[in-house]
């Protein structure tokens, strides 16, 4: 009898920003690598004589919890990744929903007809992943394999193994972040013995317990942003920007003084702009705007910088991990500009600001003056150099 632990990456960027990631390479969030060390905790005592992986990032990184303290060598294979989403790759879920409200209704709902534009059809997806377990399985008779997946390829391949169709598939469930199922496969025929356990994660560091969207009981509704880029020639635009602009130093000083110089910022906004016309980006909740976001493609390019000028979420929808949403903009946008770090200044006084920055991957680097007093350096790598040393 071959023994197959199924298991899921651990939480990456697409699951914390609320991004469409299939086969997008992203990261693995801080959460995650904490996720990934109670997974090696999991297997510790438990033998296992060969690891495979998808070959995305987030399956070989979560994939180290058994291949590093075991001494095994990681197999990749193509066919194990997460289904192709197409032209959809790396947008945010609510601009798709926007975009093509029926479309992702069909992608929420498992449905047959589903194929994001350039895209994969869950079929086409379900035999993919049936077809390599059955190889994986073939070539290990009798020993016992672990492959790390994702959570939409998982789902409907067990749903395939055991015969039932994409509208079951629908209604069984989703998977924790590093979330195991176990297969067992003998004379021919899979038998799944348990899934989607993650009894190894405490409510802390479980995605699932932090997000509402996924359980149909629940009351409360995650929010997912979209952004629309603003145009500062217009008045409705430009008096956002100030309020936000204005609302932000107030908060953190109590009021505006002669330190603050709207028109100076507004200035360099407008200046930005010019170079790069998606530098200043509203976070939209719906009909509602709910932050904002500045940067400046323009510095930091020989040494592959993003510098993120302003993150802003509006009083009345914070506490409600929109921020992370807003930062994940400035993850993509970057990235697709091909830089390795991003960059950000935050007041040294600012400890909801400090505190957000640290969740979220920043560290202190340094200290640069500032109008009101010192400001933090603070760097956050977006490159997949380096990564690996989070797991450490």
């Amino acid at each position: 009898m071959t023994r197959i632990y199924l298991i899921r990456h651990a939480e990456a960027e697409g699951n914390l920003y609320r991004r469409i990631h299939g086969q997008y390479n992203s990261l693995i969030t801080n959460n995650g690598y904490r996720q990934i060390k109670a997974l090696e905790e999991r297997f510790r005592d438990i033998h296992i004589d060969a690891v495979y992986s998808s070959d995305l990032f987030r399956t070989m990184t979560t994939a180290q919890a058994i291949t590093v303290p075991k001494g095994l060598p990681l197999i990749t294979r193509p066919d194990l990744r997460e289904i192709n989403m197409g032209d959809w790759e790396d947008h945010t879920f609510a601009y798709i929903s926007r975009r093509d409200k029926e479309l992702m209704k069909q992608f929420s709902t498992t449905s047959p007809l589903f194929r994001a534009p350039r895209g994969e059809s869950f079929l086409e997806l379900s035999q993919r992943g049936v077809s390599a377990i059955r190889s994986i399985a073939a070539m290990h008779d009798g020993q016992t394999v672990a492959v790390f997946a994702h959570g939409t390829l998982i789902r409907n391949t067990v749903a395939a193994i055991m015969g039932q169709s994409l509208e079951e598939a629908a209604k069984s469930g989703h998977s924790d972040n590093t979330a195991v199922t176990l297969l067992e496969v003998e004379n021919g025929k899979t038998t799944v013995v348990f899934a989607n356990d993650n009894s190894h994660l405490t409510p802390e560091i479980s995605t699932l317990a932090r997000q509402h969207w996924w359980n149909k009981n629940s009351d409360k509704v995650d929010i997912n942003l979209w952004f629309q880029y603003a145009d500062l020639t217009k008045e409705e635009d430009r008096a956002f920007f100030m309020a936000c602009r204005e609302e932000s130093w107030r908060s953190l000083y109590g009021k505006l003084d002669d330190h603050f110089d709207g028109r100076a910022l507004l200035a360099e906004a407008e200046a930005a702009q010019q170079r790069y016309r998606k530098s200043v980006a509203i976070a939209m909740d719906g009909r509602k705007r709910a932050g904002l976001l500045q940067i400046d493609p323009t510095l930091g390019t020989e040494d592959r910088q993003g510098h993120v000028s302003f993150l802003y979420v509006l009083p009345d929808s914070r506490g409600d991990g929109l921020g992370v949403q807003v930062l994940g903009k400035a993850v993509s946008t970057f990235r697709n500009l091909d830089r390795e770090v991003l960059l950000w200044s935050c007041d040294e006084g600012n400890k909801p600001a400090l505190d957000f920055s640290q969740k979220y991957g920043f560290q202190v680097t340094g200290t640069v003056a500032g109008t009101q007093g010192g400001l933090y350096r603070m760097e956050k790598p977006i490159g997949y150099e380096n990564q690996g040393e989070l797991l450490l």
